[in-house]
């Protein structure tokens, strides 16, 4: 099931700009003091470093992930989502706009 929207956050109106603008996010935090962002990744291919684990949501267009020690490429497509472990990376390929939700472990 894919999150269409989120209730009773605070939204940090500053994004987060990674990669010369391919990827974009804004930290939201709920009520619990929870932390997740939510943003796009366009069309490229990027190496994102964690420091807590971190499960990518998949809301809307689709991309292909490797992590890091895998040589096998994923797809990850709307309603699905992959994890990955804390201190670690993982490679994504996306050909059109991908749009996510991160949940910080």
């Amino acid at each position: 099931m894919t999150t269409e929207k989120i209730d009773n956050v605070t939204v940090s109106t500053q994004a987060n700009v990674y990669f010369d603008g391919k990827c974009v996010s804004h930290g939201i935090t709920f009520a619990d003091g929870t932390k997740k962002s939510v943003g796009v990744v366009l069309p490229s291919t990027l190496t994102f470093n964690t420091g807590a684990p971190e499960i990518m949501e998949c809301v809307a267009g689709s991309c292909e992930y490797k992590l890091a020690g895998s040589d096998t490429w994923l797809q990850s497509t709307a309603g699905q989502q992959f994890s990955v472990p804390g201190h670690s990376s993982f490679e994504i390929r996306v050909t059109e706009a991908y749009h996510y939700i991160c949940h910080f472990g």
